[in-house]
């Protein structure tokens, strides 16, 4: 009988994908060890998040793939480690624990299921919102290949290092910062694979000196693949914010956006709807992308609808000029709206 070898284990575990997705358990570092006894092979599995039932579905499809693939194996075996949910401290959204951040009180995600929709606009109005409601926060661009973040605060400056050689994030509008914008050119495109896009991301989050924060915000990259699954598994996220425009073509890929979240055990704070409606210079609206779909979306998946942003040429030129409407003009409709949503989103917590 041939002996087996682990590396014949290990690259029949690569043809397992994680259930809906086509990246595999071994790429997304779920395989944590293998033993070998003559036919009988043991694989160890780490999930990161408190699902069982997806722990069995993938335990069962390793053993079908073990005695289907791996030539002389008599019996497979495979131990699931599913982390505990504990409940993040003075929440009430049943958020599972995740490596806490040192200093970091809420870490929330704001993602869109396609590009176009406004989403980073979103997050810095969020996070300036909250900075001028008194909170200490901070804002990670985690779009490696598009970062928009220094663009729209106003600020393209390289990050000190402390004494422990972290990097020490900028600070605008009262919101500290970080982005791969800070440290490349602005015109050097970044042309990377997933596992350096993953490293990137765990060194903004364990290699920043973020200090004592009530929020972090983090701006992931448009879509639903394999990049956005990774990030949500490395990143510590209390819950997930969607931003979506009102009409079909936008709320069709929200819903792979919640699915996204519910497969990571993420909690969804909330659907926004940007581009709500255009308001005319003698007072009336008119809805240029239709209105009331990401309310209705909110309430068919049982989700809370945080608020519309209207569609104001402000809202673009201040993000082009780096001074995002809730700073430039703070009594403004935008802003105001904007006001509200990061309202919307402490009270999820029972803060606001």
């Amino acid at each position: 009988m041939a002996t087996i070898q682990e590396s014949s284990v290990m690259e029949v575990l690569r043809t397992v994908k994680y259930p809906g997705y086509s990246r595999d358990i071994v790429s997304f570092g779920l395989v944590k060890g293998v033993q070998i006894d003559g036919g009988a092979v043991g694989v160890l599995l780490e999930l990161t998040a408190p699902n069982p039932e997806m722990g069995k579905q993938i335990a069962d499809a390793v053993k079908a793939a073990l005695r289907d693939r791996l030539e002389g194996i008599t019996d497979a075996h495979v131990q699931v480690q599913v982390p505990t949910p504990v409940a993040a401290a003075g929440a009430n959204t049943g958020v599972p624990q995740r490596n806490r951040m040192p200093g970091v009180r809420r870490v929330v995600a704001v993602a869109s299921g396609k590009g176009g929709v406004g989403k980073s606009t979103c997050s810095v109005n969020l996070a300036c919102a909250l900075a001028q409601a008194g909170l200490r926060v901070g804002l990670l661009d985690c779009d490696i290949y598009g970062p928009s973040i220094p663009l729209m605060m106003g600020i393209n400056e390289r990050p000190t290092l402390t004494d422990d050689e972290r990097l020490v994030p900028p600070v605008r509008h009262g919101v500290k910062l970080m982005s791969m914008g800070f440290l490349i050119d602005p015109e050097q495109a970044v042309i990377w694979r997933g596992p350096m896009i993953q490293k990137t991301i765990h060194q903004f989050i364990n290699q920043v000196a973020w200090g004592d924060l009530d929020y972090l915000l983090v701006d992931l990259p448009p879509g639903t693949g394999d990049a956005q699954l990774s990030l949500c598994q490395s990143v510590p996220l209390d819950g997930g914010v969607i931003i979506t425009t009102p009409q079909e073509a936008s709320l069709g890929v929200v819903r792979k956006g919640v699915t996204l979240f519910e497969k990571v055990q993420v909690p969804i704070l909330g659907i926004v709807e940007n581009m709500s409606g255009f308001r005319l210079p003698d007072g009336s609206r008119v809805d240029i992308f239709g209105h009331g779909g990401g309310r209705l979306e909110a309430e068919r998946k049982g989700v809370p609808f945080l608020g519309e942003i209207p569609l104001v040429v402000a809202i673009r030129e201040g993000g082009d000029r780096g001074e995002p409407v809730v700073v430039a003009d703070p009594m403004s409709e935008a802003a105001r709206a904007f006001s509200a949503v990061a309202s919307g989103l402490r009270a999820r917590f029972s803060e606001g």
